[in-house]
């Protein structure tokens, strides 16, 4: 179903972290960005789509009044939004964001950190924008922040802090397929494996809490009003957003998922985890029950690696892109 492709060479290797990789697709210039994510540096990478030329800029983490930052970056996302597309960092002291390839620095928010050290640490993770001007962050402490980013490019401000999770927040994502009508268009996981289904507006309204059973998710999608979730067991588990009925387990992968992406347009499921594998799945709505079921469509063994991040790199699941931990590439596969 998919073939390898030439491998992208990245500057730095990646790091072990939840859904390190990220991919912006510029149409009108037939590009691709990619970035990945080592200690207290982001490689972005730009390609054009005949692979003939590449380009590479690197991000470094930031902090007030200090010249080079030692903070690791936690997570490295571009955000789509109707007036402009923003690529965002999160670290261990703030979170960053920057135009869509990454020359300018737009906005900088500093995380609170306490005066006296404790055995919570703090950092920034979980990166999405929400409908026409939202871009929600978690934090270490379980809050998520949700920024206002107006469309003509005025300033950027922190508009509310949600405080449902009691632990620290592992990814988030919204609502994919385009839909105005499903009511809920975000979902928040946590390391107790904690969801939470959130409506947005100017006050985020959560709609649902899905109890966790003790084991992280580490990836979060949100796909027809049904919840996505991978973790840390190999399985994956599709639930209704709404409701929290649960409509389908899987015991995706044999070791810790890393990564989840949807392609919107054709329904295809992404799963890649610590066991070497990449899966591709198909997800399809049931109308007479409204229910999603999900079958089994491919699967890749990318050898020797435990594979950190995979992203789809189109709406249609045409290709899809995974690096892993200490690799310094990014491998793309395409469909024959």
């Amino acid at each position: 179903m998919y073939h390898k492709e030439k491998s992208i060479q990245t500057k730095n290797s990646a790091s072990a972290l939840y859904n390190n990789l990220s991919v912006l697709r510029i149409a009108p210039r037939s590009l691709t960005y990619f970035t990945v994510v080592h200690a207290n540096t982001v490689s972005i990478v730009s390609a054009s789509w005949d692979g003939l030329n590449y380009s590479h800029r690197q991000l470094q983490s930031k902090e007030p009044n200090v010249a080079t930052s030692t903070s690791l970056i936690m997570q490295a996302a571009w955000c789509v939004l109707p007036s402009r597309d923003l690529l965002v960092l999160t670290s261990q002291k703030g979170i960053q964001m920057y135009e869509s390839d990454g020359s300018i620095m737009v906005y900088w928010h500093a995380l609170d950190t306490p005066e006296t050290p404790t055995a919570q640490a703090v950092f920034a993770r979980g990166i999405a924008s929400v409908r026409e001007n939202y871009i929600c962050v978690g934090v270490s402490s379980g809050g998520i922040l949700v920024f206002d980013i107006p469309s003509k490019g005025g300033n950027i401000t922190l508009s509310e802090v949600l405080e449902e999770h009691k632990e620290s927040v592992t990814d988030m994502a919204s609502e994919c397929s385009g839909s105005q009508e499903c009511i809920a268009d975000m979902v928040s996981a946590d390391d107790a494996g904690t969801l939470c289904v959130w409506k947005s507006g100017e006050e985020f309204q959560l709609l649902n809490k899905i109890t966790g059973f003790d084991m992280s998710c580490s990836s979060v999608k949100l796909w027809k009003g049904t919840v996505v979730a991978g973790y840390g067991t190999g399985q994956i588990r599709l639930y209704e957003a709404v409701t929290g009925i649960l409509h389908a387990e899987v015991n995706a992968h044999a070791r810790w998922i890393y990564s989840l992406d949807i392609a919107p347009f054709s329904g295809l499921l992404l799963s890649a985890a610590e066991d070497s594998f990449v899966r591709v799945w198909h997800l399809s709505l049931t109308p007479e029950s409204n229910c999603v079921e999900i079958s089994h469509m491919y699967n890749e063994c990318v050898t020797d690696t435990q594979i950190c991040g995979a992203k789809f790199c189109d709406g249609d699941g045409y290709a899809f892109a995974v690096t892993g931990y200490d690799l310094s590439e990014i491998i793309r596969y395409t469909q024959t």
